[in-house]
């Protein structure tokens, strides 16, 4: 199925195929779990969210109507639930999410390099994750969907209710942002090591 298009394939779910759902699930499964784990940093959390966010789906499957690609359909999903989320504990859009463990949502380092590189190597996916948890949410949300999705501005902007310009201005200020914190950690770690 995977020559079939997205919006082709929940058609094919509405009407009760479960493969079309297991194809659906299967393209957006990685990408949708890790937005959610870098929004909010716990597993235990992104894991809740990433079932609501298909129960959603699945509810909504006989209304779903093609008006803009699944994937942004699916996101604007996601980033709803995470924004319900915060409500209902009472945080606003501006909450820093928790610092996301080297191991959950990276690539482990190559076993060749040496105890050194490793160690350097999770220091600075530390770092970032760290920086990455501290933007606030609509930094944080529009520099994710770019690395996760690959999203157009134009998709990023309706997956968040915001105008385009408002995406471009969120990810110029979350990359800047980041460039910082990992310039500044590269700073510490070259003192250390002087």
């Amino acid at each position: 199925m995977q020559t079939v298009d997205d919006a082709e394939l929940m058609r094919r779910y509405a009407a009760g195929s479960t493969p079309a759902f297991d194809a659906l699930y299967a393209r957006h499964e990685g990408a949708l779990y890790r937005f959610l784990l870098r929004q909010c940093g716990n597993p235990a959390r992104a894991a809740d969210l990433f079932q609501e966010v298909w129960l959603r789906v699945v509810n909504a499957r006989h209304r779903y109507e093609p008006r803009a690609k699944f994937r942004t359909w699916l996101f604007t999903i996601a980033h709803h639930c995470w924004l319900d989320a915060l409500r209902a504990q009472g945080h606003d859009a501006t909450h820093a999410a928790e610092p996301i463990g080297p191991g959950e949502v990276f690539d482990a380092p190559s076993p060749t390099r040496t105890p050194e590189a490793l160690a350097a190597d999770a220091q600075a996916v530390a770092a970032f994750a760290a920086a990455l948890a501290a933007l606030p949410e609509e930094q944080r949300t529009a520099f994710v969907l770019r690395e996760e999705t690959e999203m157009s501005l134009e998709e990023m902007a309706e997956v968040t209710g915001v105008g385009a310009e408002t995406v471009k201005s969120r990810l110029r200020y979350a990359t800047a942002r980041l460039r910082q914190a990992l310039a500044a950690h590269g700073a510490a770690t070259d003192g250390e090591t002087r």
